[in-house]
């Protein structure tokens, strides 16, 4: 990963009339990110996604795709260098996948010699020559995927990418997001299944009614959350003065269902919370859990609605 942008969004606002869908959008994507674009119905994740790929124009403000701006004199190069998987996709069920990928091939510049490597890759090999009206919905998601690959991008965007996978197609899609991660690949991921997407992505851009609530890694948004600090602790290690000394750091002990010792607090806290509870006798094992990235976004998302 280098540090120059991919992307740049400045001040940029979006309204459909009296409908502002974007509204002073800031931040930047660095090449080589995996950015995770979250938010609700509405928020304005699909709007950012129309106006990178040049499809709608900025109201107000400037967008800038690798120093260019997406509906420019270069805009038909620039979109040679994207690639794009949208939440429906939608191919003409009459044709097979192999011939919609060679048609897509075709439109993009593409030699026809990388669409069966690609449909190998999908796992769409032995549906090939079907037609596609005959396909499942997460065989036409895959497909989808095998023509967002197409041209080899610098730059993916997937909307709701595991819509109609299976748990088997979601793992190897996340692999590819991988693959293509350690390549130097830049990709919005924008995706309600949280839990999903937390272990690849390097930053996540939480998005509400037009507006950039937060945008950083898990750590800044921890930081930025300060939400309590839970550790697990199980074995006989209760005593009075080491319970005295961990209220002391402002931190509250119940009793699990598991048997265990949950220890809530601040983060501020953790790295003398763990020196007390390893001097400790008793202490068989410790568990640090921070806020998962579902719990981030509902802490950030919620905190903004009051």
């Amino acid at each position: 990963m280098n540090g120059s942008p991919a992307i740049e969004f400045r001040e940029v606002t979006r309204c459909y009339g009296r409908v502002t869908a974007l509204d002073g959008m800031n931040w930047a994507l660095r090449e080589g990110e995996v950015v995770g674009l979250l938010g609700h119905n509405g928020a304005g994740k699909t709007t950012c996604m129309k106006l990178i790929l040049g499809v709608e124009k900025p109201s107000a403000g400037e967008i800038r795709v690798y120093d260019e701006p997406p509906t420019g004199r270069h805009a038909h190069a620039l979109r040679r260098r994207l690639g794009y998987l949208p939440e429906n996709v939608s191919f003409y069920p009459q044709m097979s996948g192999r011939e919609v990928l060679r048609y897509f091939a075709r439109l993009k510049g593409v030699p026809p010699a990388q669409c069966d490597p690609l449909l190998e890759r999908v796992g769409m090999q032995a549906a090939a020559k079907r037609r596609i009206g005959t396909y499942s919905k997460g065989m036409r998601q895959r497909l989808g995927l095998a023509q967002a690959l197409l041209g080899e991008p610098r730059l993916l965007l997937f909307d709701e990418p595991t819509v109609g996978l299976d748990p088997i197609a979601t793992r190897d899609f996340y692999r590819t997001v991988d693959d293509l991660r350690r390549q130097g690949t830049t990709i919005i991921l924008c995706s309600h299944v949280l839990p999903g997407i937390e272990p690849h992505i390097d930053r996540a851009a939480i998005l509400r009614e037009g507006r950039l609530l937060a945008y950083g890694t898990l750590e800044e948004l921890r930081a930025q959350a300060a939400l309590p600090l839970l550790i697990r602790v199980r074995g006989p290690w209760r005593q009075p003065e080491v319970e005295d000394t961990l209220t002391g750091l402002g931190i509250t002990i119940r009793e699990a269902e598991t048997g265990e010792a949950e220890l809530s607090g601040p983060p501020a806290a953790k790295m003398r919370a763990l020196q007390t509870l390893l001097s400790t006798d008793g202490v068989q094992d410790i568990d640090v859990l921070h806020p998962s990235l579902e719990t981030l976004y509902a802490h950030i998302s919620l905190g903004a609605a009051r």
